[in-house]
């Protein structure tokens, strides 16, 4: 899609809809970010971070108006919402907080008389595609660490969330930043093709599906720009054992119903122990069954509709071809417009599409294991390796596990504990990059060595 338009999920109401950039709108776009990037890098770190603490309060000061546009846009439930305008503000001020730390220099051991440091300098104008899962999540996570080491931003967002995309560049505007630090752009894929190919762009991070990651970084390659990827996932979720099974349940209900179902990290694939697997599945199934689909402005509400009718579709498409492949829908399954129930699969063995995909909304495929050996081969039986999660009570093998999975993440016995400070990203299809945490700040920087005598 190029059509920038807010189509509410729920109703399938058009409400509004925006133009596309003009070729010299992009032009003006790219000038405008590459003479900001002149003045903010060499903006004292100290100023940079207090721009950025006003971004997090604005996040904060707008909640209400902020979470009310993205249920509209894509559906989450209000609660869903607001947390995500939360998070934002919480990854904004973090990098404020720590602008020493990433900006500052690194002072190396030599062997020669003198000293060495290694001094972190910006790179100049990025390109930001982002998302419409989490759209102020994924734009603070890639925007605050680059704007705070001194880069500038044109922020290309998902079509269908123009409105929230506005807010931001707003938000930007009002916290002081200059006019062209953040840019917000409706740009069309070939345009966006441009934008990478400019001799003032100096590197595009993306968001999104393995198909996009892959057409930019071909792109980015092309022109020997840095990229970054933060693509799909088809978390495992491994429970081996437990004291609790009623809270290992939960959490694996929270792990797979987070977003509406439609988070690249969300548990996708439950594994489960031979003796917990029957308990588990009853369980499991129940709670995906009870929970209820609904208007997301409404405070009971835990699923909202899918982003969009064709998200809904393609969701379903995959289920129906599961179950023609031969597996079991122990619940849910059937989709009302852009609707979908909480659903469980079982009996995917290896030879079906369904081992190897990513199911982005509420379905959730479980396996039964006889051992330790038999959990990990399937964990690490796709082509992602983004999050992963392993519930047991025996410490040693929680660390074996760890070490074994194939995956850029693994949270032991815990879920939905993403924090500012913890790095996110994955290997395999899953992406090159890390966000979030201080590796965030050194994706898109001159790690420049000086060397004195």
């Amino acid at each position: 899609m190029s059509d920038y338009a807010v189509v509410n999920p729920a109703t399938g109401e058009t409400l509004a809809e925006y133009d596309t950039l003009t070729d010299a709108g992009v032009q003006g776009a790219i000038a405008s970010a590459h003479d900001a990037y002149r003045a903010w890098s060499r903006t004292a770190p100290a100023d940079r971070a207090a721009a950025l603490r006003r971004v997090a309060e604005l996040h904060r000061e707008r909640r209400d108006e902020l979470a009310a546009i993205i249920v509209r846009e894509m559906g989450k439930p209000l609660a869903a919402a607001e947390g995500e305008v939360d998070f934002a503000a919480d990854i904004t001020e973090y990098y404020a907080d720590n602008i020493d730390k990433i900006t500052g220099d690194t002072p190396l051991d030599i062997l020669a008389e003198g000293s060495a440091v290694i001094r972190r300098s910006p790179l100049g104008v990025l390109l930001g595609i982002m998302p419409w899962n989490f759209p102020y999540y994924q734009v603070a996570r890639f925007a605050a660490p680059n704007l705070a080491v001194g880069n500038t931003i044109l922020l290309k967002h998902a079509p269908q969330c123009p409105e929230s995309a506005e807010a931001l560049q707003a938000i930007y505007r009002d916290a002081g930043l200059p006019e062209g630090a953040y840019v917000n752009i409706r740009a069309t894929n070939d345009q966006a093709a441009t934008i990478i190919a400019d001799p003032r762009v100096q590197g595009v991070s993306v968001t999104g599906s393995e198909r996009a990651g892959s057409a930019v970084a071909a792109l980015a390659g092309q022109h020997l720009k840095k990229v970054a990827l933060e693509l799909g996932g088809s978390d495992p979720f491994i429970l081996l054992s437990t004291d609790d099974l009623d809270a290992a349940v939960q959490a694996a209900v929270d792990a797979r119903l987070d977003n509406n179902g439609q988070s690249c990290n969300a548990a996708k694939r439950f594994i489960v122990a031979d003796d917990l697997y029957d308990g588990f599945l009853a369980k499991f199934t129940a709670a995906l069954g009870e929970a209820k689909v609904g208007d997301p402005f409404a405070d009971d509400t835990v699923l909202g509709p899918l982003s969009s009718l064709a998200a809904a579709e393609r969701l379903d498409e995959q289920v129906q071809r599961a179950v023609a492949q031969g597996a079991t829908v122990e619940v849910g399954g059937r989709r009302d417009g852009a609707y979908y129930p909480g659903t469980v699969l079982t009996g995917v063995t290896k030879d079906m599409d369904a081992y190897g995909e990513e199911f982005f909304g509420p379905v959730g495929t479980v396996y039964r294991v006889s051992s330790e050996e038999e959990a990990i081969e399937i964990a690490n039986g796709t082509g992602y390796g983004l999050g992963s999660y392993v519930f047991t009570t025996d410490a040693e093998q929680a660390q074996r596990i760890a070490d074994r999975i194939e995956a850029g993440m693994v949270y032991v016995n815990v879920v939905l504990a993403d924090s500012p400070e913890l790095p996110f990203g994955g290997v395999k299809r899953s992406g090159t990059s890390r966000e979030m945490g201080l590796l965030a700040a050194d994706e898109f920087v001159n790690k420049k060595l000086i060397r004195s005598a």
